[in-house]
């Protein structure tokens, strides 16, 4: 029997929330509800109350409704119920977390969920799991269960749809993961142009002893990368695809931040940098293009996916981010360079090859890297079994050390 906690605003959703959480304990578990309003009484006895909330952010509460700043309340109350529902969970006193909202409702339960660690069970019933979602998922496994309807009453729609999410949570924490030996994890970043590559490195690295988490680099990708080395579970990086720093530069579509790169410097993990697909900026179909860029260098990889070539200028400027990153590492980092083609794409005879562009960011790569940061220059192209090799021997070195 499991205890999920039930967290939403009681005073406009609290019978919505009572009736899933009478679902949930048909269901044989314990439930924990939690109230995150501010506006009128809740409209059910909560188990833990707003105050009790608020508390836990250090939110003065009276002095926060006394203001009616309806956007102050939520992002006060979002922060408040994030810090309280980490709490909870680390404390062993929930084991899944489920909360039903509108706008206001959703930003709260999410920001709340988005506190917890990878694999907790969460489901957030919502207006808007139709749309946009990146913004309350972020970086966590967070189940968005559209409501179809408003979260306004119990109806002939809302009651099958309310029972499958009572359903759905109770079934998240009554599965318990297989069980298997862990080992060490390594994590990756991957586009199809370097998956040759990035296989090969992977299987080496696996034969060593060692896991492999593999990351696609669309740009949400290489956030969620950066998220799992933060949470301290990684013991090594092969960054072999640092390709969104040239959406992030440029303009492309999956961009991931200007904190990419950061978590296995300040985190100490041994880590291997390449420039793998740099030659490229990511647009969706060819019609979605900037202007601006009319006359730029294109390669439709997909109908829905148009790649364009970055310019020697914009390659110099991304090999000298790359190589400040790199300078920042606090741990061992080693940088490869694959002269012949940073990608499939980007090789001789390809149709992103571009000798002067790929020369601009190899120079700068040399010029600002900080002296006695080991960097390797092969003669090769970046989905060479020996430049892999070396990517996955150089890694194992640094972690053995």
């Amino acid at each position: 029997m499991a205890t999920i906690a039930v967290l939403g605003t009681l005073d406009t959703k609290g019978l919505e929330h009572g009736y899933v959480a009478e679902l949930i304990r048909q269901r044989g578990h314990q439930t924990l509800i939690i109230d995150t309003g501010t506006g009128s009484a809740p409209q059910i006895i909560p188990d833990i109350s707003r105050e009790e909330v608020a508390a836990a952010g250090k939110v003065d509460l009276a002095a926060l409704v006394a203001r009616q700043d309806r956007g102050e309340a939520v992002t006060a109350m979002a922060g408040a119920a994030a810090a309280l529902l980490s709490q909870l969970a680390s404390e062993g006193r929930v084991q899944g977390v489920i909360s039903l909202g509108g706008g206001g409702g959703t930003a709260i339960g999410s920001a709340a969920m988005r506190a917890l660690p990878i694999g907790f069970p969460k489901v957030m019933v919502s207006t808007l799991a139709a749309g946009n979602v990146a913004p309350y998922v972020g970086t966590k496994d967070i189940v968005m269960f559209p409501s179809i309807v408003d979260v306004s009453g119990i109806n002939r729609i809302s009651r099958v749809l309310l029972a499958r999410a009572a359903g759905a949570i109770c079934g998240m924490v009554e599965a318990e993961p297989a069980a298997g030996q862990d080992k060490p994890l390594i994590a990756a970043s991957m586009f199809g142009n370097t998956t040759t590559c990035v296989n090969a490195a992977k299987q080496i690295l696996e034969d060593a002893g060692y896991e492999v988490l593999v990351f696609h680099s669309t740009g949400m990708g290489g956030r969620i990368m950066e998220s799992i080395i933060e949470s301290g579970m990684i013991s090594g990086v092969l960054d072999v695809t640092t390709t969104e720093w040239a959406d992030e530069l440029v303009g492309g579509v999956l961009g991931a931040g200007p904190a990419r790169l950061d978590a296995a410097g300040k985190g100490a993990v041994p880590a291997i940098v390449t420039p793998g697909c740099l030659d490229m900026v990511n647009f969706g179909e060819r019609a979605s293009i900037p202007a601006k860029f009319a006359d730029r260098l294109f390669y439709q990889h997909n109908p829905q996916v148009t790649l364009m070539r970055t310019t020697p200028e914009e390659c110099a400027e991304l090999g000298r981010i790359l190589a400040e990153k790199v300078n920042a590492y606090l741990g061992p980092v080693t940088v490869l360079l694959p002269i012949k083609a940073i990608s499939i794409i980007s090789a001789e005879g390809q149709p992103f090859h571009d000798a002067a562009a790929d020369a601009a960011l190899f120079a700068a790569i040399r010029q600002h890297l900080k002296p006695g940061i080991p960097l390797m220059e092969m003669d090769c192209e970046i989905n060479d079994p020996a430049f892999a090799s070396a990517c996955a021997q150089a890694l194992l070195k640094m972690m053995a050390g």
